[in-house]
């Protein structure tokens, strides 16, 4: 499989729990701190930094530590390899929408 391709399926897989996907939503308004992305939850602190681990390896978010806090930032690039993939997709479709349309305009004034 390609790469660009294993990159999606990272990504997807990643934005396919909710609990990650609210972390990438809340990280959208600006950088916080693993306790202040954790408050929301309720779940012990271990099980959701794998959360944020699965996030970080798939490139949707970069970390930074500073003394005992670690920072995550939402981290573009990888939403736009699935923003890339999602529009191939829909040029794809929409060429095989066209020509199926442009057959079936073919039919309908076909003498019969």
């Amino acid at each position: 499989m390609p790469k660009r391709l294993d990159e999606v399926d990272e990504v997807l897989h990643a934005l396919a729990d909710p609990t990650r996907r609210q972390v990438v939503e809340r990280l959208v308004s600006g950088p916080a701190s693993t306790s202040e992305l954790a408050e929301p939850f309720a779940m012990a602190l271990p099980s959701f930094t794998q959360h944020l681990g699965v996030l970080e390896r798939a490139g949707l978010v970069t970390s930074t530590k500073q003394g005992r806090v670690r920072t995550y930032r939402i981290a573009r690039k990888a939403l736009e390899v699935v923003d890339t993939w999602l529009a191939e997709q829909r040029r794809h479709w929409e060429q095989k929408l066209d020509q199926l349309d442009a057959l079936l305009l073919t039919m309908n004034t076909e003498p019969t």
